[in-house]
């Protein structure tokens, strides 16, 4: 081997770090404790962990970056609820749905009839008052309530029923 070749190598590893993702078992509802003692963990003994992703919707898992499997044996050691690294390493490709969130466009309208999906009062009829898009959230009221209370809900929490007003665009189409 030449000097030449040599120096060739050593660049391009300093250019793209070798990095692996790992999957790394936790007790459910824990992900976020586990993830803040992992990074700083790593962050005291100057472990090379890259990132720590904790999907959402996936509960008892989150998934290290780290250059090694034993860099991110040793983040995950002794920290509490945390459960052990699985023994394969996780493909980019596998968890690239979960992380990329894609923006979709939420088709809810004031004065609609809303159904309420999830939380205490998941099953009841709601009509829709207040429309917040930069926080993702509405301000329903309940139709079956004796007293109006305004309640504040993120957009996947209700579920459009029918509009208010779309039989009259229909009538007027036809005109």
């Amino acid at each position: 081997m030449t000097k030449e070749t040599v120096i060739e190598k050593t660049e391009t590893i300093q250019e793209k770090p070798a990095s692996t993702i790992f999957a790394l078992r936790t007790t459910a509802n824990r992900e976020d404790q586990v993830m803040d003692f992992i990074t700083s963990n790593a962050e005291k003994k100057k472990i090379a962990v890259y990132s720590v992703i904790r999907p959402h919707g996936m509960r008892g898992y989150i998934f290290v970056e780290a250059a090694t499997r034993s860099d991110a044996e040793q983040a995950a050691l002794n920290i509490p609820y945390a459960r052990g690294i699985l023994p394969n390493v996780v493909d980019f490709k596998e968890i690239e749905h979960m992380i990329e969130q894609k923006k979709t466009e939420v088709n809810i309208q004031k004065n609609d009839i809303a159904e309420i999906i999830s939380g205490p009062f998941k099953r009841e009829k709601c009509k829709i008052t207040r429309i917040d898009k930069q926080k993702e959230e509405v301000v329903v009221e309940l139709l079956e309530a004796a007293v109006p209370i305004p309640i504040t809900l993120k957009f996947d929490a209700v579920k459009v029923i029918r509009r208010e007003g779309k039989e009259e665009e229909e009538e007027s189409d036809d005109l």
